[in-house]
């Protein structure tokens, strides 16, 4: 079930039906494809919602109201972008499963080995031009992946509980990182020799609401190649620092005779059937685990309190910062209350 807070945002994102003759038109491989349609879930206030924390969301919004200055809130002008589109020539009868699929580099592709895994699951695959790792995140790649979501669950009959985003190397952060912050579109990631920690300066735990929804939707598979020994070392911490912030739904593809490349075709498919098998979290294991997790997050918020109390003002600050990097949105909102409170 989708929280009443996310209500009004989703119902923009529930997929359009379009004549079955247009699918058919549309089926296989489209090149420079343009799309016109914009989300609020692309909105760069959203995007630091789900994606900052809530002190650096706090300093970033008092430091733009001080500077005077307009932020543009769709940071891209899809007149100018471009997309290659894959269409499975069938489609399930709930509709198309979606894969959003980030590149590390400039050009977009659609791998040819992948098609018939895409054709196997009645998948589209869509990915966006000039997306790669030299692009900003936060203001291209990020927004892109969300625009090309919302522009195909418009186009196409796309069934809501089969989204995913996924990518390769770099792209595999990214896609992480969006997996994290909209569980309530993207319900699993296929992260392709690519992967970080959570709750970390560098990938921050989304508001409450959402994290509980990524613990208990979302699906994650590592699909690594063997000999790419720096990135299953990296999965290793990954998967690690999901077990500690209780996402239980994890599968792991080792691929053999492979590096730091593109999968092949029974690699992929191999993924795409690990990405589709969705297993429920045990509810008394969850709720054991977040309960962990609370009890440490309320010991370290009333430290603060004390040390504000006591007028230790500096080591309150110090400690809240801490707090912020490791809980993110989890600490909110006593967090910001307590920021509030150094800074009257």
């Amino acid at each position: 079930m989708f929280r009443p807070l996310l209500t009004g945002c989703l119902l923009l994102w529930l997929p359009a039906v379009i004549a079955a003759d247009d699918v058919a038109a549309r089926a296989g491989l489209q090149a420079s494809v343009t799309f016109s349609q914009y989300s609020p879930l692309s909105r760069a206030s959203e995007l630091a919602r789900r994606l900052f924390s809530p002190l650096l969301a706090l300093q970033t919004n008092e430091a733009i109201a001080q500077s005077g200055r307009q932020v543009r809130e769709q940071s891209i002008d899809l007149a100018q972008e471009k997309f290659v589109v894959y269409v499975p020539p069938a489609r399930h009868e709930n509709g198309y499963a979606l894969l959003v699929f980030v590149m590390p580099w400039r050009g977009a592709t659609v791998p040819p080995a992948w098609t018939g895994g895409l054709d196997k699951h009645d998948m589209i695959f869509v990915t966006a031009a000039d997306s790669g790792n030299d692009a900003s995140v936060l203001d291209r790649r990020e927004p892109l992946a969300l625009l090309a979501a919302y522009n195909i669950m418009q186009r196409y009959r796309v069934d809501p509980a089969r989204v995913y985003v996924g990518g390769l190397s770099g792209g595999s952060r990214v896609a992480l990182r969006l997996a994290l912050a909209y569980p309530d579109l993207f319900h699993g990631a296929l992260l392709n020799a690519g992967s970080d920690p959570i709750g970390t300066a560098q990938i921050r735990l989304p508001p409450a609401d959402l994290m509980r929804e990524f613990q208990q939707t979302s699906r994650l598979v590592y699909l690594t190649g063997k000999d790419d020994v720096q990135n299953l070392e990296l999965d290793t911490h990954s998967r690690d620092s999901m077990r500690d912030w209780c996402v239980f739904d994890i599968d792991t593809v080792t691929v053999a005779w492979t590096g730091h490349e593109i999968v092949g075709a029974a690699a992929f498919r191999r993924g795409l059937d690990a990405l589709e098998t969705h297993v429920d979290p045990a509810p008394d294991k969850l709720a054991s685990c977040r309960s962990h997790y609370e009890q440490e997050l309320d010991e370290k918020l009333r430290q603060v309190e004390a040390l504000q109390a006591g007028g230790k003002m500096d080591a309150a600050a110090a400690l809240l910062d801490a707090i912020d990097q490791r809980f993110g949105g989890l600490a909110a909102p006593r967090s910001i209350e307590l920021a509030r409170r150094r800074n009257p």
